[in-house]
């Protein structure tokens, strides 16, 4: 639940106070003919009670989503190279699971990459993997249920096995030698966890 007060006391200054659920906004308020921000606030909020664009124009950032970064280039010490971060919030399409042969990263369909952040929909659990493991036919749902993400827990069941990957959440496991898609297994409920 969001509160807002209108407070006219020449500050010029919004407040927010959090009392357990809910949200006080305090808009202190300079007259008008001070600040041109504070008149279009109140003007906002006298023209009808619209909280709605008041709490929306609190806030807005602009640009938000068009900020750049710069790298400092390693050939050259003074110079700075503008580049985007590759990868900051793109998925694997197709998601790829692969063993420990394989390399990680971002899976597409020209860069086959085992997917390094796979997460669980049905336990929503991060999935853990181990190169050079596999996991022991004794294996059971229970087993996961109880030991997930400890790895001091979760080797009791992994065997040394050159070029496999053990894959796990709490609630389902596999052991991966080759690269295959993760389309092809529909038992799995696993998604790229974003990178």
């Amino acid at each position: 639940m969001i509160f807002v007060y209108c407070v006219d006391q020449g500050v010029g200054e919004i407040r927010f106070m959090t009392r357990g659920l809910i949200i006080v906004i305090i808009v202190l308020v300079q007259p008008p003919s001070f600040s041109p921000t504070a008149l279009r606030l109140t003007d906002t909020f006298k023209k009808g009670d619209d909280l709605d664009s008041l709490i929306n124009e609190i806030f807005e950032e602009p640009d938000f989503d068009k900020k750049t970064f710069k790298l400092k280039s390693k050939s050259s010490g003074n110079t700075s190279v503008r580049a985007s971060i590759q990868g900051v919030g793109k998925s694997c399409s197709p998601v790829y699971l692969g063993g420990s042969t394989a390399p990680c990263g971002i899976g597409t369909n020209i860069s086959q990459r085992a997917c390094d952040h796979l997460r669980c929909i049905a336990c929503d659990f991060r999935i853990v993997s181990y190169d050079d493991y596999m996991w022991d036919k004794s294996c059971d749902y229970l087993f996961f249920r109880n030991n997930m993400p400890e790895f001091h827990k979760l080797k009791t069941k992994l065997v040394k096995k050159k070029g496999a990957r053990a894959y796990a959440c709490q609630c389902s496991w596999r052991t991966v030698e080759e690269l295959t898609d993760l389309q092809m297994d529909h038992q799995l409920r696993w998604v790229c966890g974003k990178h």
